[in-house]
């Protein structure tokens, strides 16, 4: 059970990339290098992203791909849905057929609640809500190391 497959990972890191240079062409081999993401990969991430009108692509020097939509309406349930369909705590399967007890498992029920929360919770996340955390994470770790970098200049100085 994989709630997100490697291809949804990628596909929200260079939305981050592509949300964080907002009104920017960024190519793909800068979003690759900067995200670790292999370059063939990314570049069939980002046709299907622009198949699904969330990216624009633009030819030439000064080209590359932007964020076609707002942040905020990037939701993270529509990329799942795209890169590797529902999410699927349990497919019911055993060796590749339908398990016979599928219709009167009490687990089976459970699963299925679980999953309904955890799609509804991913309907509510979106891209421009995981820009704003990425900010202020950042603006923590500036802080946090500018502290220690003050603190480092108080104590040699004494």
């Amino acid at each position: 059970m994989k709630v997100l497959t490697k291809k949804t990972d990628y596909a929200i890191r260079a939305l981050l990339m592509l949300g964080a240079k907002r009104g920017s062409f960024v190519s793909a081999k800068t979003i690759s290098l900067e995200q670790d993401i292999p370059y063939q990969f990314l570049r069939a991430l980002l046709q299907e992203m622009i198949r699904f009108d969330l990216v624009l692509s633009k030819e030439g020097a000064r080209g590359g791909f932007m964020m076609e939509k707002d942040p905020d309406e990037i939701r993270i349930a529509q990329l799942i849905e795209i890169f590797q369909g529902k999410v699927q705590v349990s497919e019911c399967m055993f060796r590749k057929q339908i398990c016979r007890n599928r219709a009167r498992c009490v687990l089976r029920h459970e699963i299925l609640r679980i999953e309904q929360v955890v799609n509804q919770e991913f309907d509510q996340l979106t891209i421009g809500k995981l820009l704003r955390d990425l900010e202020a994470a950042n603006r923590l770790e500036a802080a946090l190391s500018e502290g220690g970098e003050r603190k480092e200049q108080l104590s040699t100085r004494t």
